[in-house]
């Protein structure tokens, strides 16, 4: 085993034997192994495209697969021994691309050694070359946040042939020989292909469930059984609050599903009462005091403890052994009367206001700083637009000098308080732009407004970032400047691959001098950091005070 795919990867270099986040070197082989077959669909199904006769199925299978093998995703051996199998049917359904197929075309597991043998000569390590070995591995990173936040969508009814293409180009791109520069290329590629995914994502959650409005989330846990909803998927909400009507159950989110309360639809919903608890990394603690069904729609699960183990529901890409799937029917339909049914005979949640916490924990802040504070969050691009005379002016009147970007993802190390504390710095003339889970280091701070804007404006989940750079591209055009002329500042917290993604999307876009933490990916070589230190002016969070005075001049 071989994985440096997130943040927290083992002393900064890799882990090796069992995954810090809990994977075991089997399941990771396994993940290898997906990965390398679905490189041979996309090769073959390349090929028949170019003769009109290919399958789409295969690009909606390999954004599935892809999501599957991000950092706490699936766990669960034989999830991934059934997608193989699908892999292997669905790229042997395809006519053969040529005489020289590579070996994902061809290679056929007989059995289960057979697969761990395979694991062995497709891993990440065998890529000798260290600068291409980073740029093979960005290219299916980055792939793999396109295959999320494609996969939601889709779950909604919009697709694109355009984005399941790329995946398929690029991941086929890997198993060629390619310059230096023809790497970076696909790379940069998949940044603008990001921005196309995560606009086809925002219209399909806007059309589904209408334009985000600033709103305010209440905390405190109600005296009803609850269902606690985790993960990402805005449709698995949607089908359980329709499900959960009038059967005397309570609906919370948990970490970044708490941006559903900001859209018109769910708010039509009473049985939605709150959010309860921070980012996923507290789960543990969480889950435990929820007392009732936790229901993980995508990542971040944490392996789950025995104590809870029977309440945890998976569903869609997600999987641990030991805990019940709920799988689809015939139309997508997802029947979870089971996990109604669990809920119905637990304890109403305990409060979590005033626990007593590991000392890692109380690091963050008691519940991340929210304790039982109400949340505001909805301050995706439509709302913000919607005032942004107010905004504008704020700035011309200098009542707001500058915006900080401070989106992405939370992750367990003690250092991450570092974006609680630097939050708490910044002036009170500052105003934070964030999306994803790294928000619960802040955003239950008492940071107050200007004028009446929130200080900190949470425009939702990860994939809201894409609201972020939406918001900028209009303060340039109301100011007549570039992106990078405007007074933004971005520092950026990374975990998984998603925000691989998000990253190379920004880059895309052109934007500059970036700061990312609580430290670099380790998959990034030198001499590839090198060539981003120089186009884009990437560069490692250092201190507080240092991060600050450059961040915000004149501080």
């Amino acid at each position: 085993m071989y994985c440096y795919q997130c943040e927290e990867t083992a002393k900064g270099c890799g882990c090796t034997g069992m995954g810090v986040c809990g994977k075991d070197a089997e399941t990771a082989g396994l993940q290898d192994v997906l990965i390398f077959l679905t490189k041979g669909i996309a090769v073959r199904n390349l090929a028949a495209m170019e003769r009109g006769e290919g399958n789409r199925e295969a690009g909606r299978f390999i954004a599935e697969a892809l999501f599957a093998t991000l950092t706490n995703v699936n766990f669960d051996r034989e999830r991934f021994h059934a997608y193989i199998r699908q892999a292997v049917a669905l790229r042997d359904a395809l006519p053969p691309a040529g005489e020289d197929e590579p070996d994902a075309c061809t290679w056929t597991p007989a059995d289960d050694a057979a697969i761990a043998a395979k694991a062995e000569e497709v891993g990440v390590l065998v890529t000798e070359n260290e600068d291409v070995r980073s740029l093979r591995e960005l290219r299916v990173y980055g792939l793999k946040g396109v295959g999320a936040y494609y996969y939601h969508a889709a779950a909604l009814g919009y697709e694109d042939d355009e984005v399941t293409a790329f995946l398929q180009k690029a991941l086929a791109s890997t198993l060629r020989d390619l310059t230096v520069d023809e790497m970076v290329g696909i790379v940069l590629e998949c940044g603008s292909v990001g921005v196309k995914t995560l606009a086809l994502l925002d219209t399909a959650n806007t059309s589904t469930f209408g334009t985000p409005a600033i709103t305010t989330v209440r905390t405190a846990p109600g005296t009803r059984p609850g269902i606690l909803v985790t993960g990402h998927d805005l449709k698995d909400l949607k089908d359980l609050l329709d499900q959960t009507e009038g059967k005397g159950v309570d609906v919370y989110t948990h970490g970044e599903m708490l941006p559903a309360h900001a859209y018109p639809v769910f708010k039509k919903y009473e049985n939605l009462v709150g959010n309860y608890g921070g980012s996923w990394p507290f789960q543990k603690e969480e889950f435990e005091a929820f007392n009732g069904p936790v229901l993980v729609t995508t990542n971040c699960l944490v392996p789950p403890k025995e104590s809870y183990r029977d309440r945890v529901y998976t569903t869609g890409p997600v999987g641990f052994a030991g805990c019940t799937h709920i799988q689809a029917a015939e139309g997508g339909t997802k029947d979870f009367s089971a996990v109604i049914a669990h809920a119905q005979a637990c304890l109403p949640p305990k409060d979590l206001h005033g626990r007593a916490r590991p000392r890692w924990v109380s690091l963050f802040g008691e519940m991340g700083g929210n304790g039982n504070r109400d949340l505001v969050t909805g301050c995706a691009h439509g709302a913000v637009l919607a005032i942004a005379d107010t905004v504008v002016d704020a700035v011309k009147k200098g009542a707001i000098r500058r915006f900080v970007v401070m989106a992405g993802c939370d992750g367990r190390q003690a250092e991450r308080s570092y974006y609680t504390e630097f939050a708490e710095a910044l002036p009170k003339d500052t105003v934070i732009l964030t999306a994803g889970c790294a928000k619960f280091r802040y955003n239950g701070l008492d940071l107050g407004d200007i004028g009446g804007i929130p200080r900190v404006l949470d425009a939702g989940q990860c994939n809201d970032c894409y609201s972020l750079v939406v918001i900028a591209q209009a303060l340039a055009k109301a100011f007549g400047v570039g992106i990078n002329d405007l007074p933004i500042s971005y520092n950026i917290a990374w975990y998984e691959q998603k925000a691989v993604l998000v990253l190379l999307a920004l880059l895309h876009l052109g934007v500059k001098n970036i700061t990312l933490g609580p430290r670099l990916p380790a998959f990034v070589s030198p001499g590839v950091l090198k060539v981003l230190v120089e186009t884009f002016g990437i560069r490692a969070n250092t201190t507080v005070a240092d991060d600050l005075k450059m961040m915000v001049p004149g501080n």
